[in-house]
């Protein structure tokens, strides 16, 4: 089996919730897989598979994210790599592929690193969990999307199939 890395940056903790996933679907597979937080991210030298997720926050990737990237861009060329990202935009099907996503598109746009697998998956709406700022930003957004406004609303958009599916492929890489 293979030595795993995942990586994930996450703001409100679904990304990590959905790497957490992964790790215990592949570790039941007989892989040896570790999964931290990009600020936590030990050296890639000693994997074989490396896998990056990170979540959409006012429409853009975490910066660090794009900084961890260039600054590992050759060791992640000489290994099976993922990117998923998550983000609410998913949630809705004709955006919740890699080709449809936009905020996949935009990812693909900024950096030269094209990992082998690449995903999106719809994130977790929880205005309550929110502060302020933030709630009123995705619901502002919401509304123009058409999507759930009322305050009290919290809805897990994560189709887990998927995620699943996402995990087999990794397994096969």
């Amino acid at each position: 089996m293979s030595k795993i890395l995942i990586i994930y940056s996450s703001v409100h903790g679904q990304t990590r919730k959905i790497a957490d996933h992964i790790k215990c679907s592949l570790s039941a597979n007989g892989n040896d897989v570790e999964c931290c937080s990009l600020d936590e991210a030990p050296k890639l030298d000693g994997f074989e598979k490396v896998i990056l997720g990170a979540s959409i926050r006012h429409g853009k990737h975490n910066p660090a994210v794009y900084d961890f990237i260039t600054a590992n861009l050759e060791l992640l060329e000489t290994k099976q790599t993922a990117f998923f990202s998550v983000s609410l935009v998913a949630r809705k099907e004709a955006k919740n592929t890699a080709e449809t996503n936009p905020y996949m598109q935009a990812f693909l746009e900024k950096t030269v690193w094209r990992p082998q697998v690449l995903t999106v998956f719809g994130g977790n709406l929880d205005y309550q969990g929110y502060s302020m700022m933030d709630r009123n930003i995705i619901r502002f957004i919401m509304w123009i999307t058409k999507g759930p406004t009322a305050a009290d609303t919290k809805v897990e958009y994560t189709d887990w199939k998927k995620v699943e599916l996402f995990a087999e492929q990794l397994q096969a890489l």
